[in-house]
């Protein structure tokens, strides 16, 4: 059975900076109409930079939570910009760390149930210090953790971001 559902519709309801947000009219796969909910978003990127055997965080407020939360650098794609290119530009504006090359490592999709958000995640490769310069109204803290301390800080709930974790626990084993 074909389970894809037909758009009828796209009506814009938002459309802002970051997002837009649509409520459109669809069809079920049996032909019913339904409506479908969605968030536009242009994606984004989080990279794992490890350098001196410590991993690279940033510690900012999030809004939507209330509350600052710990996370690998990361950041939405401008238009047109490539995934890995991001990755790149977020290290060095979020850290100041400099990195050769990223390799890719997964690409996910956090919320699959009403955006279409998509997040490329990446690890950098030849890391070196330079200087951060974060973006306008952006406060951020870097601090350093080994992969195994990064392993007890998910295993406790200390870090909750669904990107950090799935980029952390793919790029290292871990006993248990």
């Amino acid at each position: 059975m074909d389970q894809r559902e037909k758009t009828v519709k796209k009506n814009y309801v938002y459309k802002g900076k970051i997002i837009n947000v649509r409520r459109d009219d669809a069809v079920l796969p049996d032909g019913r109409p339904c409506v479908r909910e969605t968030v536009e978003h242009p994606g984004g990127v989080a990279v794992l930079a490890e350098h001196n055997g410590k991993i690279a965080f940033v510690k900012q407020f999030r809004y939507p939570y209330g509350e600052v939360i710990l996370e690998l650098p990361a950041g939405k794609m401008e238009k047109g910009e490539q995934p890995a290119a991001t990755a790149l530009r977020e290290l060095s504006e979020e850290t100041g760390l400099l990195a050769e090359s990223v390799s890719f490592v997964a690409e996910i999709y956090p919320t699959p149930g009403y955006t279409d958000e998509r997040l490329f995640l990446y690890r950098a490769e030849g890391v070196t210090e330079g200087t951060s310069h974060p973006d306008d109204g952006e406060f951020v803290s870097v601090e350093w953790y080994t992969p195994q301390e990064a392993a007890d800080m998910i295993k406790s709930g200390i870090i909750k971001d669904a990107k950090t974790v799935v980029l952390v626990l793919s790029c290292y084993k871990f006993d248990n």
